[in-house]
């Protein structure tokens, strides 16, 4: 059960390093189905798991200069107070509905991210990780000459979002920088690891306020995959170009929408 643990936190932590987000996604199906485990304790444990491993990769990044600090505290802060608000909806819609506005919304973020990436692709040729990161600051700059009530009404929606659905918020976070606040996708991802942290603290403090209890054990082995899976996800996104990181980050959402659909539909 411990190499069990390790690898599923190392696939969280390929996700977070790759992409910026999803890592909740995959986590609570894992140890729901994989190790048994009820969801109330699988969402304890995928906060605790994500929360940590976001922090590191969020650090990392922020060495680099991949992480729009500004933007990710005003979002986060945003996101935060707006999320009881999207629960509070979610407690009055049913859990059928639910889940299926969840996978439309997916489809649509998604589609969205291709059609980006394609112009992008069609409009010059991709450019090298390093003129990514170049670019990246420059877009980076752009993005913050943008009004502050722009970004909190984008953090605000996210919380709600967040809340709502009760995704990590890395799925939501990382195309909504990229489509609304204009930043780079490798810039997205770094700044999206800053808020998934934050977020997850500040879920987990509740959870703990409410008397739940997360187990140690299970958590310290999914960290230590978790981080593996991070680094090695984070050195395959530098190689990739920025149009293509959106469509392999848009292909995942669209695999992770067709799972909730056909599980939805068969229950």
């Amino acid at each position: 059960m411990e190499l069990l643990s390790v690898l599923f936190g190392s696939i969280v932590g390929l996700a977070l390093g790759l992409t910026g987000g999803g890592g909740s996604l995959f986590a609570v199906p894992m140890l729901v189905y994989g190790y048994g485990l009820n969801p109330h304790e699988a969402v304890g444990i995928s906060l605790s798991a994500v929360g940590a491993t976001s922090l590191l990769g969020f650090l990392h990044r922020w060495k680099l200069g991949e992480v729009e600090l500004r933007a990710g505290l005003i979002f986060a802060a945003a996101g935060m107070c707006a999320a009881p608000g999207g629960a509070w909806i979610a407690g009055r819609v049913s859990e059928s509905l639910l889940l299926f506005l969840f996978a439309g919304l997916m489809v649509a973020v998604a589609a969205r991210m291709w059609q980006q990436a394609a112009r992008a692709q069609a409009a010059r040729p991709s450019p090298s990780p390093d003129a990514n990161a170049a670019s990246g600051t420059a877009d980076a700059n752009a993005s913050r000459v943008r009004s502050l009530p722009l970004l909190l009404l984008l953090g605000v929606l996210t919380g709600v979002l967040s809340g709502l659905f009760g995704v990590g918020g890395g799925i939501v976070i990382v195309p909504a920088l990229v489509l609304v606040a204009g930043l780079p996708i490798h810039r997205a991802v770094g700044t999206s690891l800053l808020v998934i942290a934050l977020v997850s603290a500040s879920s987990i403090a509740a959870m703990v306020a409410q008397g739940r209890s997360i187990d140690p054990a299970i958590t310290g082995l999914f960290v230590t995959g978790g981080v593996a899976g991070l680094f090695a996800g984070q050195r395959l996104g530098r190689r990739l170009s920025g149009p293509v990181l959106q469509k392999v980050f848009a292909f995942a959402i669209l695999l992770v929408a067709a799972f909730v659909i056909v599980k939805n539909l068969s229950a």
